[in-house]
């Protein structure tokens, strides 16, 4: 399993198909390793074929083809399929008789796993809307979502995609870019993707394979040919182009490539049109000799089209590379002056900076990203975020911020300054950044409850004093602060990241776990027995807790967890004032991280003083734990209703789970002779968890007939954990 898992997702070796005589597929060799992969190409080129050929619709005539390393070549589409290959075929292939619902329940059975109907019904909020709709009374757009969410219902290992973005609004084109882009970095699902829009296909992908004639000509950084207008004029057609290079060599491009300069073009061009006759849903490739009777030539002084009649697409190199940069970020058509003046501390210490624009206003501001770009960045696109209702306007722009923002990878520090609505617009997409990243905003509301905007994220708020608005003595020392204190932040930080590169000693790894009052003394104890080898974070399970800890697994700073005290599920389902989000558990669904989980406290939901209790709750069992806490001890029923929710995300993590059920009691408070000791509930728990979880010698739910803070329950818990991380004890240290 390790081996496959090693594999790549896709390997193509010397491909060939013929349709007849004729040579389709001529020697193609392609590698997809993980993440997104665009292949571009004109008109009958060959890369339908390509895609028939991974599937297994049309027969291979030579050469390899491998899934995750199995050979495929010879095998029919149903075994392909099973296989964990999902295809999203030109043209939609909807049945014109189905609805939307009784496409996806076809689709839902093939393979189980993160992927469901309730899943793509968030995802594709329209596809809920049309639910009862039949495939012939959904628009382009809907058509095309119901293709993609077909494929994505069988849980693929790796998805095909052929010209998925093909006439579709430009606002649906950005909803299908946005989901490549977070398939990609989710890393659960390869995509291969046929593209003919440049800009959606550098925008997804870190490299783009071109294809001429039947072979890829060459595998070219995306960056290099969204810049390169020359480049994609003589390869595919885009604009003009006065040579053709389908002989060229195949080649990679190399730094020396790469940054090579064009060499000027001179005398006539040909004029190509890919499509001589406008082309429909159903219209086949148009032959190569086609397109040469339909050219024309011109003179060399062509006038190109000007970058500002084009879509503005960061392709993935780009985001990804280059120096570190601050981002200074707010409203420019209210807090222009404030935040030019925030820039210009930043820029005068040598830091690069980019200013941002979240306005919801719709009007034209001077900055380096403007507030349509952002807002390309929602699911719906500028009509989206552009509206007469300020707060939905907010709201949407601060989502298209966060996607924009996850996007970005060389982001040093973000700064913000403004009112409450500027601290809503950018809040959540600074919480969207690793922890350690220097995160500050400068606000009038920064006196008050800050949590809303600060969450499990390590933002710093900075009260304004006066408002912000206008440039003043107060204005100009407050933001001058907060200027050079990220400044500060930023070059530290830095400078430890330099250190650490010239570092060749070893640290501890880091993991994280869970503690409550009530399973303190187990913590206290596995810690001291993991000191040796782990750096043990604790986090306390108080609602953002638990948050706090997840945060750190998605910015990939903690190694391993140890879940210990998920009480905070309590508070979720039945109410109470430490509440988890729906997201609980999710960081580790997605990460894929060695997990070692277990009940502890889930005996208790938490309340205030006791005249917070609500009403419906005031016959229960409680214990009052101070004067403003009162814990209530939870009922066979809801105990069976947690076990359920937990077990159903137990059941989406496809790393190694080794979760605990301490039969002597889940905390200090639940144990023979204490005030929630209750078998019949605890059984009720263990026994949903068990009915509820599928389990695999990865997967597995392990009883200890011990209280969760007894010594050996504690040290069943380290045994599990340390061969996870490939520990096996001693003061054997890892280098970061």
């Amino acid at each position: 399993m390790n081996d496959r898992r090693a594999a790549p997702a896709l390997e193509v070796k010397g491909l060939d198909v013929y349709y007849g005589h004729s040579h389709a597929l001529q020697g193609v060799d392609l590698t997809l390793d993980s993440g997104v992969f665009s292949v571009v190409g004109r008109n009958g080129m060959g890369k339908t074929t390509l895609c028939k050929a991974i599937m297994g619709l049309v027969r291979a005539s030579g050469g390899s083809i491998r899934i995750r390393g199995e050979e495929v070549t010879r095998l029919n589409p149903a075994r392909i399929a099973r296989l964990g290959v999902g295809y999203v075929p030109q043209g939609r292939r909807l049945w014109r008789s189905l609805t939307v619902d009784e496409h996806l329940q076809l689709a839902g059975g093939l393979r189980r796993g993160s992927w469901t109907i309730e899943r793509i019904y968030d995802t594709f909020p329209r596809l809920a809307e049309r639910k009862n709709h039949g495939g012939s009374q959904l628009s382009g757009g809907e058509q095309q979502m119901l293709a993609i969410a077909r494929a994505l219902l069988t849980n693929p290992h790796l998805l095909i995609m052929d010209e998925p973005t093909e006439g579709l609004a430009p606002v649906i084109v950005a909803q299908v870019e946005d989901m490549l882009v977070r398939l990609g970095d989710d890393g659960d699902i390869s995509v291969l993707v046929i593209e003919q829009n440049i800009g959606v296909a550098t925008a997804v992908s870190r490299n783009v394979a071109i294809m001429v004639n039947g072979r890829v000509n060459r595998i070219i950084d995306s960056a290099r040919l969204a810049a390169d207008r020359d480049l994609q004029q003589r390869l595919l057609g885009v604009g003009t182009h006065g040579t053709d290079e389908t002989d060229v060599e195949a080649a990679p491009a190399t730094a020396e490539t790469a940054g090579a300069p064009q060499a000027e073009r001179k005398g006539p061009m040909r004029i190509y049109v890919s499509n001589p006759v406008l082309p429909t849903r159903w219209s086949q490739p148009v032959p190569i000799a086609r397109i040469e009777a339909a050219a024309r030539t011109q003179s060399a002084g062509v006038t190109r089209l000007e970058e500002t009649t084009r879509a503005r697409r960061e392709p993935v190199a780009a985001r990804t590379s280059g120096p570190p940069v601050v981002l200074v970020v707010g409203t420019l058509d209210t807090k222009g002056a404030e935040l030019r003046f925030i820039r210009d501390i930043v820029a005068g210490s040598g830091l690069r900076t980019r200013l941002v624009d979240v306005s919801t206003s719709g009007k034209a501001a001077s900055c380096d990203v403007t507030a349509q770009e952002i807002a390309l960045n929602h699911g719906r696109g500028g009509s989206g975020v552009f509206g007469s209702d300020r707060g939905a306007s907010v709201t949407a722009m601060a989502e298209a911020f966060e996607r924009w923002l996850r996007r970005q990878g060389n982001v040093a520090g973000v700064i913000s300054a403004g009112g409450s609505g500027g601290a809503s617009l950018v809040a959540p997409g600074m919480r969207a950044l690793p922890v350690g990243v220097p995160k500050l905003i400068i606000s009038s509301v920064a006196s008050g409850d800050v949590g809303p905007y600060v969450g499990p994220a390590d933002i710093t708020m900075m009260y304004s004093v006066t408002d912000v608005q206008g440039l003043n003595s107060i204005s100009r020392s407050v933001l001058g602060n907060g200027a050079n204190a990220l400044v500060g932040m930023v070059k530290a930080r830095l400078d430890e990241q330099a250190g650490k590169q010239r570092d060749t000693g070893a640290s501890l790894p880091a993991i994280g776990i869970t503690m409550f009052g009530v399973t303190t003394p187990a913590v206290q104890k596995i810690a001291a027995d993991l000191r040796e080898d782990f750096e043990c974070l604790v986090f306390h399970a108080t609602g953002v807790g638990g948050r706090s800890m997840e945060k750190l697994v998605e910015s990939g700073q903690l190694a391993g967890v140890i879940d210990l005290t998920t009480t905070e599920v309590c508070d979720l389902l039945m109410g109470g004032v430490f509440p988890a989000t729906e997201d609980r558990f999710g960081a580790i669904i997605r990460g894929r991280m060695p997990y070692v989980g277990s009940v502890g406290a889930l005996d208790m939901v938490n309340f205030g003083a006791p005249d917070t209790i609500p009403e419906r709750y005031r016959q229960r069992k409680f214990h009052v734990h101070n004067p403003q806490v009162t814990l209530m001890r939870t009922t066979p029923e809801e105990n069976e209703r947690m076990g359920r929710w937990i077990g159903e995300r137990l059941n989406q993590m496809d790393g190694i789970v080794r979760f605990f059920l301490p039969e002597g009691g889940v905390s200090a408070l639940d144990a023979p002779g204490q005030p929630f000791w209750d078998l019949e509930a605890d059984a009720a728990l263990f026994r949903a968890l068990e009915r509820t979880v599928r389990q695999t010698s990865n997967r597995q739910i392990i009883r200890v007939k011990r209280n969760i803070n007894d010594p050996e329950f504690t040290a069943a818990i380290v045994s599990a954990f340390r061969p996870l991380l490939g520990r096996a004890g001693g003061r054997r240290r890892v280098a970061r």
